[in-house]
Parts: C-alpha cells; sequence; structure tokens
C-alpha cells in the first residue's frame, strides 16, 4: 500500500469521523426532552451523554443551566479536528496529521472513560468516533513511518552515488 493510498484512506475515514461528530452536534443541540434518535436502552442514550455537563468545553459546573454560554461543544472540537485531519492528509503534511489525530484519539479516550465511569452510559456517535480515531491513529503512524523510511532510503541511494 503506497503512501498516496494511504493519505487518501486517512482523508476518507476523516471525513467519516466527521459526519459522524455533525450527527452527534445534531443531538447536542436537540431540545433534551425530545427523545434523541439513539435512546435503546438505559445504557445506550446518546440524548445523556450530549446534554450532560461533560459534552461542553470547558465541563459545566453542577448548577451551570443546560444553555450557559462560554462552553465549546465537544462535537464541534471533533468536526475541527477532523476536517483539519482531512486538510492535513491531503496536503502531505504527515506528521501533523499524526499529531492532529493522537491528540483526538487521547482526547476521546478521556470522553470514553467519562461515559464508562461517570455517566455509565454510552453514545454510540461517541464509540464510533473513538474507533473511528484509533484506526485513524494508527494510518498516520504507519504513513508516518513509511514516509521516513522512504526519505532514510533516498538518502542511502544518494549517499552510494
Amino acid at each position: 500500500m503506497g503512501m498516496r493510498v494511504l493519505r487518501l484512506l486517512i482523508a476518507l475515514l476523516s471525513l467519516g469521523g466527521l459526519v459522524v461528530s455533525v450527527l452527534a452536534l445534531r443531538v447536542h443541540l436537540q431540545d433534551p426532552g425530545a427523545a434523541p434518535p439513539c435512546a435503546v436502552s438505559e445504557h445506550w442514550d446518546c440524548g445523556a451523554v450530549n446534554h450532560s455537563r461533560f459534552a461542553v468545553f470547558p465541563p459545566r459546573g453542577f448548577d451551570e443551566d443546560l444553555n450557559s454560554k462560554g462552553h465549546l461543544p465537544v462535537a464541534v472540537a471533533g468536526i475541527a479536528g477532523y476536517a483539519a485531519i482531512v486538510l492535513l492528509a491531503l496536503f502531505k503534511m504527515d506528521f501533523l496529521a499524526f499529531e492532529v489525530s493522537q491528540i483526538g484519539f487521547f482526547l476521546a479516550l478521556i470522553l470514553t472513560f467519562l461515559e464508562k465511569y461517570v455517566l455509565e452510559k454510552w453514545c454510540i456517535y461517541c464509540v464510533w468516533s473513538q474507533c473511528i480515531l484509533a484506526v485513524l491513529l494508527g494510518l498516520s503512524a504507519l504513513n508516518l513511518w513509511m514516509g521516513r523510511r522512504r526519505t532514510a532510503r533516498e538518502g542511502l541511494h544518494l549517499r552510494a552515488i
């Protein structure tokens, strides 16, 4: 698999993550009383997760209103991150694509921890996003490694001449 194919795969997977983040934002912006499209069981409830105090950054205080200002929805950060990875992959900025993937993965890991141990509820969009970011991190690391290996090989070739 060539680096061009890997970059294209990274960009396409990031577009998928972008769609997932837009769907999560849609649930976040819904009226909390409205039934979200993925309230499947007591443990799988996107509405509860996306309206929790952890669905925004910085997290809301316990006494803050749901509509309080000064908080960025986490889904908006996901949209920005996925869009950045798409652009970085397409413009062959492999190291930056790897770094943004790494940051996104670890932020999503923190949110996954909060879903599991604090909220005790899961959001299908968040789980999909975590999976996408795990694959993106692996692919971007592979892409970076292949690029550095290629550069080292070309350097050895030039020295031999």
